[in-house]
């Protein structure tokens, strides 16, 4: 299979140089069903604090799981997630993917440190982006798990009831907001979903696991007295059109969960995330070729192994330069590979995968996203 990657890869070179765009779909090339990890990019907004990369504060967020992280690890350690998609199709991303959003990766999974009150703010729906950005833009469905919560933190979500949408707009308007609004405190393993329209902020003490819809588009309503800059505006009008004041959100607290459970946190036409949990017992999983499935740790670590179950000595392997510290072993007798995941490390399962393997090597709590 390297072997055969190698030789497409000249060939698609070569074919660049006589001005022939090519990618391997026109080839009929399956995608190689090796998991990979992805190097998180990161942001570094103003109310960012020290727990994502103690030695370069603020750190707002990392973003573990979107189109244009690059794979660190595996055959196609250097390219970009994005160019696979293209690439490959349904072989990375699964039949529902393809279904929804053809060949475009379809979410975008963060870690955000907060340590200062985030602007408050609302998204479009995708018809909403449309008109107001442009085809080609789509709205911005989320969900949060609270990973860590500071004692009292507390978040924004949605406006008090019985506030008729005249007063909502003439409060946005004014920057008289913050007294219309809902607050709410959280704690660790708390799960909430956040439809477009919802007007809401993430407060200081708070690290938080989001996934969202593959979209960005963000309206500030109010930003705590920061000034306005180029990179940091409000967005009064566009919010205006997009905020709904009947919207409604509500907290999911952390699920009980037994040895080898896998529960789901939020589920919506974009997105599904679940939770899982091993002490002891190895969970089997499958793709069954309609998702790819994002391996976030947030407690303990695991092994993740996929591909034939043959027996053999596993020996370590050499991981990509930018790989995360996940360890890479291959079986000697067969194809079967095992990767070892610590706390916030992340693996991505491609579609063409199928069936694959999670063991704790310590009591471990995983995060999958998928659609």
């Amino acid at each position: 299979m390297l072997f055969a990657e190698a030789i497409l890869s000249i060939v698609m070179e070569i074919a660049s140089l006589f001005g022939l765009a090519m990618t391997r779909s026109d080839y009929n090339t399956p995608m190689n069903k090796t998991p990979f990890s992805l190097a998180p990019e990161y942001r570094d907004y103003v109310w960012g604090g020290a727990r994502l990369r103690p030695e370069i504060v603020p750190t707002a967020e990392a973003w573990i799981i979107y189109a244009g992280n690059r794979i660190s690890s595996g055959p196609y350690a250097g390219r970009v997630l994005a160019e696979l998609a293209e690439d490959f199709g349904t072989d990375l991303l699964g039949t529902r993917a393809i279904a929804r959003t053809g060949n475009r990766f379809p979410v975008l999974v963060k870690i955000l440190d907060c340590a200062q009150w985030l602007s408050l703010q609302v998204h479009p729906n995708d018809e909403q982006a449309k008109k107001l950005e442009g085809e080609g833009f789509f709205g911005k469905t989320e969900a949060w798990h609270v990973l860590e919560s500071e004692p009292n933190a507390k978040l924004i979500v949605g406006i008090k009831p019985n506030i008729a949408a005249e007063t909502l707009t003439d409060s946005i308007r004014s920057g008289t907001i913050l007294d219309k609004v809902e607050s709410l405190e959280v704690k660790a393993g708390d799960t909430l979903f956040l439809s477009p329209g919802t007007i809401h902020a993430l407060g200081p003490g708070l690290l938080i696991y989001e996934i969202q819809q593959t979209s960005d588009l963000t309206y500030r309503v109010y930003d705590w007295g920061r000034p306005e800059t180029g990179k940091r505006k409000l967005h009064i009008e566009k919010a205006l059109a997009v905020s709904n004041s009947n919207v409604t959100t509500s907290v999911l607290h952390a699920p009980q969960v037994n040895d080898g459970d896998v529960k789901t946190l939020a589920q919506c036409e974009y997105f599904k995330l679940e939770t899982i949990f091993a002490e002891k017992k190895t969970i089997d999983l499958d793709t069954l070729g309609e998702s790819f499935h994002g391996l976030t740790v947030i407690e303990g670590q695991i092994q993740v192994s996929a591909g034939a179950t043959l027996p053999g000595t596993a020996r370590q392997g050499k991981c990509a330069p930018h790989a995360t510290s996940s360890r890479r072993f291959f079986g000697s007798a067969g194809e079967r590979e095992t990767f070892i995941l610590n706390k916030f490390e992340t693996l991505l399962i491609p579609a063409i995968c199928g069936a694959y393997q999670i063991s704790p090597l310590t009591k471990s709590r995983v995060l999958k996203a998928s659609v």
